[in-house]
C-alpha cells in the first residue's frame, strides 16, 4: 500500500480518434469522437485517458511529450498508397489526415520510448510504419468473414499467442476475442514480428522485440472482458513514466506538483 499522504500515479494515455461526422442534440457537426469504451477501459486498469484529435504531423512530438503512452485506435482502412498498392475494390475511403497524424505520433512515441498499443486500425499502422504491407480485404485470402461479421456488430474468434513472445507472457493461453475488420497484416514490417494467429492463420497480434513496449493486436480488447492487454500497456506505461522521473531527479529537473 502506498504511504499515507503520498500519491499514486496514474499514468497518461494518449488515443488517436477518429475525425467525422457525428450528431448530438441539435448539433450535426465535424468530431473528433472515440467509443466510450476505450476510456472506461483504461480507467478500470488504473489510467487516465486523453484524446489526440489529428493534427499536424510537427505537432506530434509534443503531444507525446505529455503522455506516459500511446493507444492507435480503431477506425478506417489506411490509404493502400502508404504500403504501395492501389486500393481494393472494397477498400474504405482513407482519412489522409488521420493517416498522417498517427504516422507521426507513432514516430515520436517510439523515439522516445514509451508504451504504445496498436488496436485493430492501430495494429495494421504499426506494421506499415516499420515498411509492412496489409491484406486489404481478408475474405478474399481466407475465404471466409469470421473477422468481421455483420456491420456494426463485433464477432468473436480464438486466437493463439506465439510461444516464447511478449505477448505470451500477458496471455499464455488461447483466447476468444473481440473483433471486426476486413484487413490484416499480410508482410511483416522491418523489425515486427507476429505474436498471435488466429485459427485461419491470420496474424492476429505483433509486437516489436527492440522496444521497451511495443504491441499490435487486431482484435478490440476495450470490446472484451480480459483486462491484460490494457493492464500490460499501463503497467508498462507507468514504469515508464517512474523512470522519466527518476531521471528527472537525477539531473535535478523540476517535478510536476
Amino acid at each position: 500500500m502506498p504511504r499515507k499522504g503520498r500519491r499514486v500515479h496514474l499514468p497518461l494515455i494518449g488515443l488517436s480518434t477518429y475525425l467525422a461526422d457525428a450528431r448530438w442534440g441539435e448539433w450535426a457537426l465535424p468530431a473528433a469522437l472515440l467509443p466510450a469504451a476505450y476510456g472506461r477501459c483504461l480507467q478500470a486498469v488504473g489510467a487516465v485517458a486523453v484524446m489526440l484529435p489529428p493534427d499536424t504531423p510537427a505537432a506530434a512530438a509534443t503531444a507525446i511529450a505529455r503522455v506516459d503512452g500511446l493507444i492507435l485506435t480503431g477506425g478506417e482502412d489506411l490509404d493502400p498508397a502508404l504500403y504501395g498498392e492501389q486500393p481494393h475494390p472494397l477498400t474504405e475511403v482513407s482519412v489522409p489526415v488521420r493517416d498522417r497524424w498517427e504516422h507521426a505520433l507513432l514516430t515520436a512515441a517510439l523515439e522516445r520510448g514509451i508504451p504504445v498499443l496498436g488496436i485493430c486500425r492501430g495494429m495494421q499502422l504499426m506494421n506499415v510504419h516499420a515498411g509492412g504491407t496489409l491484406i486489404q480485404h481478408l475474405p478474399d485470402s481466407v475465404g471466409h468473414d469470421v473477422h468481421t461479421g455483420r456491420p456494426g456488430l463485433f464477432t468473436q474468434h480464438v486466437i493463439k499467442p506465439v510461444p516464447g513472445s511478449r505477448f505470451a507472457g500477458v496471455s499464455p493461453e488461447a483466447i476468444v476475442v473481440a473483433s471486426h475488420h476486413h484487413q490484416a497484416v499480410e508482410r511483416l514490417g522491418d523489425g515486427v514480428v507476429a505474436a498471435a494467429y488466429a485459427e485461419d492463420g491470420t496474424i492476429e497480434a505483433l509486437e516489436l522485440p527492440r522496444e521497451r513496449f511495443a504491441l499490435g493486436v487486431q482484435w478490440h480488447p476495450e470490446m472484451g472482458v480480459d483486462p491484460r492487454v490494457m493492464e500490460a500497456m499501463v503497467s508498462a506505461a507507468r514504469h515508464s513514466a517512474a523512470s522519466a522521473a527518476s531521471a528527472g531527479i537525477a539531473a535535478g529537473l523540476p517535478q510536476p506538483m
